[in-house]
């Protein structure tokens, strides 16, 4: 699935959340070769739980805004953002 994702760097911890147009993803890492788009991949990986080779900027590798693809389908999607905004309201 790919998704649309606006990127924060040198942030004080990493998140992510739901925006009207996409994703906004906060790194803590700079922008200076690749660290960020590197940390981008490896937290996306971890949330959901897929390999950091299967997930693809396909557009955006030096901007903030980004297209990115992730292996999941729209079920494991939804799911994530039900379980992330029961953690948010807890």
């Amino acid at each position: 699935m790919n998704i649309e994702i606006r990127v924060i760097t040198n942030a004080k911890k990493k998140e992510i959340k739901r925006e009207d147009s996409g994703w906004k993803v906060k790194l803590t890492s700079l922008p200076r070769s690749g660290k960020a788009n590197e940390e981008l991949i490896e937290y996306l990986a971890s949330l959901f739980s897929v390999k950091k080779s299967e997930i693809k900027i396909l557009r955006g590798k030096k901007d903030k805004k980004k297209l990115v693809f992730i292996p999941v389908d729209e079920e494991t999607l939804n799911a994530f953002l039900k379980e992330k905004a029961r953690v948010t309201t807890s």
